[in-house]
This record gives C-alpha cells, structure tokens and sequence, in this order.
C-alpha cells in the first residue's frame, strides 16, 4: 500500500486553550494510538491534503522530528459543521505481527452486458472494511463486473482472500445491475441467438 509522509511536532499542552491556539496556526491536532501510550503532535492542515481528499487507501508515516518515526493508519477525523476545516485526527500505529482494521477503495472493472442492455448499475459499496496485517492491505480491491447481467450482484463472498478479512456478512452486496424501463428482455435476446444458430445449422432437406 502507498504511504504519505506527515512531519509534525510533539505537543507539550493539551487543554481547551492549546488546541485552539494551534487550529488558529491553521495546525491539526492529532494524538496517535496503538503504542504504550498516545502520542499527541500537531501538524500544518495542508499536509493532510493527499491523506484526506482522495478516495484512495493510504498508511502514513508520521515524523515528529529527532529521528521519532511511526507507521500508522488515520482512524477517524473530525471536520468543522460549518467550515468543513479538519479539527482533530486520530491515528492508530502499525505493527508488523498485529492486524489492523481498514476500509478500502473498490474498483469496479470491465463493461456490464446489463447495463449494456439498459439496465441500471447500483454502486452499493465504495469501500469495504478489511482486517490483515499491514503487508497484506490492499490498494484497492478490483471486482470484475464483465459478466454482470440484468438482475444480478457481486457480494463479498465473490471477492474473498486470503491474505485480507472482510467485516461484512460475505451476503453484503457491493454492486448490482436492476432492470430498467428501457432495459432488453436477455432471457428472450438469449433464445433469439440460440434459434438462429439452430437454423443456420439445420441440414438440407433431400
């Protein structure tokens, strides 16, 4: 998985004052967990640019200047109601023999014969939540949609591994194609194709 590098400093306070002190610096709170104790730093907003506004998946390491260097991934963020500016970050940091939990990006791949035919693709699940140890999180998790027809869905259980878990029931539906007024009947496309081939090859009469 791709990582970004956040330089930050380590807060001394911690109160109500400090904090507000440091978001009119235009700097982030964070406090970082996972370790024997949590750490709290701060960083400048816009060093969270590449971590926050994307739809990919990313771990993060964290420099707090000294050689003082953790790898982690973002828990949970907190914006402002009115500004949408980022008010507080936790972080989790990462061990190689603990499993983390994670959501990551799902791409969808190929063209759908049923939305070819009219019907409508519901994008049920963006991201799914995955569980493994940090050298098995994946980028993104790629379903194949080429054989999706009207009617049909891809679920978790058709994109199980092994190297990663999935916190959702494996029935949780991730994308699916629903009929349409404008959508073609493939059941009758189907036995269209299939009378036409059996013409074609029907011998000659004597």
């Amino acid at each position: 998985m791709q990582s970004i590098t956040i330089n930050g400093s380590k807060r001394e306070s911690v109160g109500k004052v400090a904090t507000k002190a440091l978001r009119n610096a235009e700097l982030v709170p964070c406090v970082l967990y996972g370790g024997e104790a949590p750490i709290h730093f701060s960083a400048e907003e816009k060093s969270f640019k590449s971590l926050v506004y994307t739809p990919n998946a990313h771990t993060v390491v964290i420099e707090l200047g000294g050689g003082e260097k953790y790898e982690a991934v973002m828990q949970d963020i907190q914006f402002h109601p009115v500004t949408d500016r980022i008010l507080h970050i936790d972080f989790y940091q990462l061990f190689e023999d603990k499993p983390v939990t994670m959501q990551i990006p799902v791409r969808l791949q190929g063209n759908s014969p049923g939305v070819m035919n009219g019907g409508r693709l519901m994008f049920r699940k963006r991201k799914l939540t995955v569980k493994a140890l940090p050298a098995n999180l994946p980028d993104v998790i790629n379903v194949d949609i080429s054989k999706l027809r009207i009617g049909g869905n891809i679920s978790v259980m058709n994109v199980l591994s092994d190297d990663y878990t999935f916190l959702h029931p494996d029935n949780t539906t991730i994308v699916q194609v629903k009929t349409s007024r404008n959508a073609v009947d493939e059941t009758e496309e189907d036995e269209e194709e299939g009378a036409e081939g059996g013409e074609a090859e029907a011998p000659a009469a004597e």
